[in-house]
């Protein structure tokens, strides 16, 4: 990559990984899935007026809008509403690669590596190991199970999005603003349904200077400028060599919620981290390390 393209690299992991502690400020002022329902008409409203309607069917927008968006920013506001440390929920939510490769296998029927079986089973026992410490930290069980769901539903989400792709259709930013318009729906629903009138009433009429900065954090940064940032990088350097940044994501995170929410990880958590670690680096760089060290028969 050129220095530019580096630091729009940077610049879009610090975006992400900061994403976490901006959640976890936010869920402290407002109900998670009226915080998420906010977000999405923010991203509606002023993504719609610089980005024009892709050429994307309604029915592909509102299952993208469903599984990616709305799926996983459900489950992961509520995790951390209900006791999911934000520096490890950024790690944890990490493991929608691997759910990526099972539903591609499962709805896609690609082919399986090697390395990509052991990548799940090492990244599988990795989560193990995070999910039994929830009765030694501050972490919930019910947070972590939330936040491994929002990791699936992520996961669903990419697969739908590589089924655009393979319908000849561009999912790009434009794909991530006016979905938007159809996530808001079903997180204002579930919102009255779950968190109840006077909870939102109380909750627009309290706002305050950090709740919109929250918001508009979540909407311009981390969607819209994130988003067109991560696209101008997939339309000039190859995915394989764009993806692996993501996993940068935790660590700026994780470090993060040390400085700035003064959270603390015990030490079977922080093995968990290693070996969940382990399996996406697997996957990730894997097969190219076989490809090195595989020995041609003379």
């Amino acid at each position: 990559m050129s220095l530019k393209d580096t630091l729009i690299a940077l610049v879009i992991i610090f975006i992400w990984g900061f994403n976490f502690i901006i959640i976890a400020w936010g869920v402290e002022s407002m109900p998670p899935l009226l915080m998420g329902g906010l977000r999405f008409l923010l991203v509606g409203l002023l993504g719609s007026l610089f980005i024009r309607k892709p050429d994307i069917p309604w029915r592909w927008m509102a299952l993208y809008a469903f599984t990616l968006c709305f799926g996983q920013f459900s489950l992961l506001f509520s995790a951390l509403a209900v006791g999911m440390p934000a520096g490890l929920a950024s790690l944890v939510l990490q493991s929608q690669a691997i759910f990526t490769l099972l539903f591609s296998v499962i709805i896609l029927k690609e082919q399986i590596k090697a390395n990509q079986v052991l990548a799940m089973l090492i990244a599988g026992a990795g989560l193990y190991i995070i999910g039994s410490s929830g009765q030694t930290s501050n972490m919930t069980l019910i947070g972590f199970v939330f936040t491994i769901a929002a990791a699936i539903a992520w996961g669903l989400g990419n697969v739908v999005n590589r089924m655009i792709n393979q319908h000849g259709y561009r999912a790009n930013i434009g794909l991530v603003v006016w979905s938007s318009w159809v996530a808001m729906l079903p997180f204002f629903l579930t919102s009255y349904i779950v968190e109840g009138e006077d909870a939102i009433k109380q909750s627009l009429l309290n706002l305050n200077w950090l709740s919109f900065v929250v918001l508009f954090y979540l909407a311009i940064a981390a969607s819209i400028i994130g988003y067109s940032l991560w696209s101008y990088l997939l339309t000039h350097y190859p995915a394989g060599q764009v993806a692996p940044l993501t996993l940068a994501v935790p660590v700026v995170g994780m470090v993060s919620a040390v400085i700035l929410l003064d959270e603390s990880m015990s030490a079977q958590q922080i093995w968990g981290i290693c070996i969940v670690m382990l399996g996406l680096l697997v996957n990730t760089f894997g097969h190219k390390l076989y490809q090195l060290i595989r020995v041609k028969p003379i």
